[in-house]
């Protein structure tokens, strides 16, 4: 049996302070409530299960995106800073889907498919790129995710899309900046064998509103992608990627591509991120184009490495245990802090947290095979 000692050095303790720090934001509320504590009034009105339901659905939301990353750290090709690619390959599937007017999982699993030649071709070309720039991969993707965002900025103005729920009405072409997708696949994962709680509330066209909504379906999809990949991983191929990312000089001399398997981990983290982004459509209800994908990487980038992953290495724990962690304090802190001093701070708060976690696991010594 191992050591509680072991226990704690295998987790990190930068793991079990937020941990610590997430379980301690759930329990303030209830303790402003039992106590009475005028100081804490404001917390004490924060609803646990609406909490609970928030964190849930954030985790799922955002898992995807951390699951992208796994593919090219094991490859050696670093962090992702342009999963932009693939997120933008995501937005060019759900905006066409919608152009072909296709609703409900038709709609969703009809994007997904209109994605995936998008980030094949994208993750190919960005995958050909690094190749050329071993050793600068993250500074270079960098780059990359910038330049295409700001690209699709000006494609989203000119591409012949037509349909009236998506162009903007004053020019007849041209996308809107935010595009709802209420009437074609909105919560279409998240409903599928949700589970209900708390109060009710009715809205006045009748719609009921739950306190707490567990989303099984999109919680769900998660668990199978990850497990796909887990499986994947365990391939020759995924095994291959590995050997490359840890030595790639060995790699070589048993006879593996190393340049193969580096492009094959861009294009599985290319498409995951277009999964992905389409995963969060359909939870937060609006398509969100031009600038909006610039800060996604990072915030996927924060997760897996509060997870425990490195620049080098990552696992499905990594990935699971950073998603929730990082989601759940950016769901809680917000709300915490700014019900306790009557002000809103939720977006700073956002910021310092996500900023510092990338700050603090990209400045510690970490070796990185070349």
């Amino acid at each position: 049996m191992r050591s509680f000692k072991q226990i704690v050095t295998d987790f990190g303790w930068p793991r079990i302070i937020i941990f610590l720090f997430l379980v301690l934001l759930f329990l303030m509320p209830p303790f402003a409530k039992v106590t009475g504590i005028e100081r804490l009034a404001g917390v004490a009105s924060i609803s646990i299960p609406a909490s609970f339901s928030d964190v849930f659905n954030r985790f799922g939301q955002n898992a995807v995106f951390v699951l992208a990353l796994v593919p090219m750290i094991q490859s050696g090709c670093g962090l992702n800073f342009g999963l932009s690619l693939g997120i933008l390959s995501g937005l060019l599937g759900a905006t066409l889907s919608m152009q072909f007017n296709l609703h409900g999982a038709a709609g969703f699993f009809g994007g997904l498919v209109l994605a995936s030649p998008f980030a094949v071709l994208f993750g190919g070309a960005y995958g050909m790129l690094l190749n050329k720039v071993k050793g600068e991969e993250m500074t270079i993707a960098m780059y990359v995710g910038f330049a295409s965002v700001f690209f699709m900025s000006i494609m989203w103005l000119l591409l012949p899309y037509t349909h009236p729920d998506m162009v903007w009405g004053f020019a007849g072409k041209g996308l809107r900046t935010t595009i709802s997708v209420e009437n074609y696949w909105i919560h279409i994962l998240n409903n599928f064998l949700a589970i209900p709680g708390g109060d009710v509330t009715l809205s006045p066209m009748g719609v009921k509103t739950y306190e707490f909504l567990f989303p099984t379906g999109e919680l769900l999809f998660v668990a199978l992608t990850a497990f796909l990949m887990w499986l994947f991983m365990r391939t020759k191929t995924g095994t291959a990627m590995t050997a490359v990312g840890s030595n790639p000089d060995y790699a070589r001399a048993g006879g593996i591509s190393v340049d193969k398997m580096r492009l094959v981990s861009v294009i599985i983290s290319t498409f995951l991120g277009a999964a992905g982004i389409l995963v969060y459509e359909q939870s937060f209800g609006f398509i969100q184009l031009y600038t909006a994908p610039l800060a996604m990487p990072f915030s996927a980038i924060a997760a897996i490495l509060i997870g425990g992953a490195s620049v080098n290495k990552a696992s499905m724990v990594n990935v699971l245990i950073g998603t929730f962690l990082f989601q759940g304090l950016l769901t809680m802190a917000p709300s915490v802090i700014n019900s306790t001093i009557n002000s809103d701070l939720s977006e700073v708060v956002r910021i310092i947290v996500s900023q510092g976690i990338i700050i603090y696991a990209l400045t510690r010594k970490t070796k990185v095979t070349k």
